[in-house]
């Protein structure tokens, strides 16, 4: 089994980009053969600083190591790095609709606080599509905000498919049952974001363990004082997801286990059992983000690993796209 995931190298990572992403990257590792990708590429489609860029490519590859990711198991590389990903988004451009890409919400939403929408933020699902169908991915382990894109994913595969004959895998969308979309602490109807979330509501993974304390002592709560996951309870139903997701516990088991408790109580062991998860993930981090030597080996070993095994889906495409090849 093939498993695809890419992360972007933009803004600092958070507790919600670990429940979604780097949790799942590491668990669905042993089921097959994985390829984790830095998509670089999708970056440049809003104003970036290019040094900021460099730095934070650097960053989310250590993170990745650092969550659990195996780069000796698992081929782990910046998007930018392999061609064809940048070829792959050409040539699938041709078997998607204007009006396909006018309905992802994530464009219309990322639209809005950009003085410039560039031509990149419209047609970057297409480059996702590439990225996912190079490796002819059976699974992809993303948080719940990416299944229209899964969809788009698939509908492109069809399309092209039909028209050129049987090519790309159609991938799957895998995504956590619970923890899939971490809520800002001070806002819990919101999602918790680099960009649109609150400073205070935003766990990142690199935080101090005393400023995580802080932050989710502080957290929003609701009327009431019962632990209880439920639809008017957005506040303690976040703070809920959090523990199962920092100590593996189901929904009941955490309900039960604070049954009859005060909401206090439960926020500070929220934050304890945060605090444990993340801080052996920040040691390793800043094990492996200090040795630039290693970084940069790795990243080039993955790199050469993915462009050899997206090689056979990118000729084959040019190939019934009827383009005339060398050799």
């Amino acid at each position: 089994m093939r498993i695809f995931s890419g992360i972007q190298p933009t803004g600092a990572k958070h507790l919600g980009n670990y429940a979604g992403g780097f949790r799942q990257y590491a668990q669905t590792q042993e089921q097959g053969e994985a390829f984790f990708c830095i998509v670089d590429l999708h970056s440049v489609s809003v104003e970036h600083d290019p040094r900021e860029l460099r730095e934070r490519t650097l960053d989310v590859f250590a993170l990745l190591i650092a969550t659990g990711v195996d780069p000796d198991r698992s081929t782990v590389f910046a998007q930018s790095h392999v061609r064809a990903h940048a070829e792959a988004n050409w040539l699938l451009s041709s078997v998607t609709s204007f009006g396909e890409l006018r309905r992802m919400t994530q464009f219309k939403e990322k639209s809005e606080s950009q003085r410039v929408v560039s031509v990149g933020l419209f047609t970057y699902p297409v480059l996702q599509a590439g990225d996912i169908l190079l490796y002819q991915t059976d699974i992809v382990p993303v948080g719940v905000d990416q299944r229209q894109h899964i969809e788009l994913t698939r509908d492109v595969a069809e399309r092209f498919n039909s028209r050129y004959g049987d090519t790309l895998t159609l991938p799957r969308g895998v995504y956590p049952e619970v923890g899939a979309k971490i809520m800002d602490l001070q806002e819990p109807e919101k999602k918790m974001s680099t960009t649109g979330g609150t400073e205070n509501g935003t766990v990142y993974i690199l935080d101090s363990a005393d400023e995580i304390r802080r932050k989710f002592k502080i957290a929003v709560t609701d009327s009431g004082r019962e632990v209880v996951h439920a639809e008017d309870k957005a506040g303690i139903s976040n703070l809920i997801e959090i523990m199962t997701v920092a100590t593996g516990e189901s929904i009941a088991d955490v309900q039960g286990r604070y049954d009859g408790e005060g909401y206090g109580m439960f926020k500070a062991d929220v934050a304890e059992a945060v605090v444990g998860l993340i801080e052996p993930i920040r040691a390793r981090y800043h094990e492996v983000r200090n040795d630039a030597t290693e970084l940069h080996r790795l990243l080039a070993h993955g790199a050469e690993k993915a462009a050899e095994a997206s090689r056979p889906t990118i000729e084959s495409m040019y190939e019934r796209m009827g383009f005339a090849r060398l050799g």
